[in-house]
């Protein structure tokens, strides 16, 4: 797939089918996020990838989903992710930048996952304390986010928005997703006025 193609095609998803993500695939992700940018090249964070299903339902119910689309935003049995993908950072290498570090690694691991039609959602809100303790993280790391992945249960598509950037679920329970437009984002040369 063309990476302009893969890029477009990545949208958040929420609902998955219980397919397992082969381990190969997986560590390929975190073979090409490790290569992401890194302020100063420090390279302070690592990737606890989750994929055993016992550990992932341990997982579930520290994560919290898209509260605007009420109870449809959070899946259901059967629907939830089987794979997750913890962002960690070892605060012994920590940098002023790191946040900037953890955004281009979670963008290199959701398009790398879309390469290969998986499915993801970036988390931040998740119950941190728990899952330290879950996976008994020593405390040199900090739990920054998490990625939630699986093979795709539902269709995710990007719009203009027309005033509203509320995602919404339609009657047929695809999700649609409001980006707002193009000619209101881009400037060229000079700042213009926002309307």
């Amino acid at each position: 797939m063309d990476t302009m193609d893969v890029l477009y095609a990545r949208r958040t998803i929420r609902k998955f089918t219980q397919d397992p993500i082969p381990k190969e695939i997986l560590t390929r992700i975190v073979e090409v996020t490790r290569l992401a940018p890194a302020a100063m090249n420090k390279q302070p964070l690592r990737y606890l990838v989750v994929n055993d299903p016992d550990l992932c339902a341990q997982v579930f119910p520290y994560t919290h989903w898209a509260r605007s689309l009420g109870p449809e935003g959070t899946p259901k049995e059967g629907e939830r992710p089987t794979a997750f993908i913890l962002i960690l950072v070892n605060t012994e290498m920590e940098g002023a930048w790191t946040a900037h570090d953890v955004g281009a690694a979670a963008q290199t691991v959701m398009v790398a996952a879309q390469n290969h039609r998986i499915g993801t959602c970036w988390m931040a809100s998740i119950n941190r304390k728990a899952l330290v303790e879950l996976f008994d993280i020593p405390g040199k790391y900090r739990l920054d986010t998490l990625i939630s992945m699986g093979y795709p249960a539902e269709r995710s598509v990007y719009e203009d928005e027309e005033g509203d950037v509320t995602y919404y679920k339609d009657e047929q329970g695809t999700l649609h997703v409001p980006k707002r437009r193009l000619e209101d984002i881009l400037w060229y040369n000079q700042i213009q006025e926002e309307g």
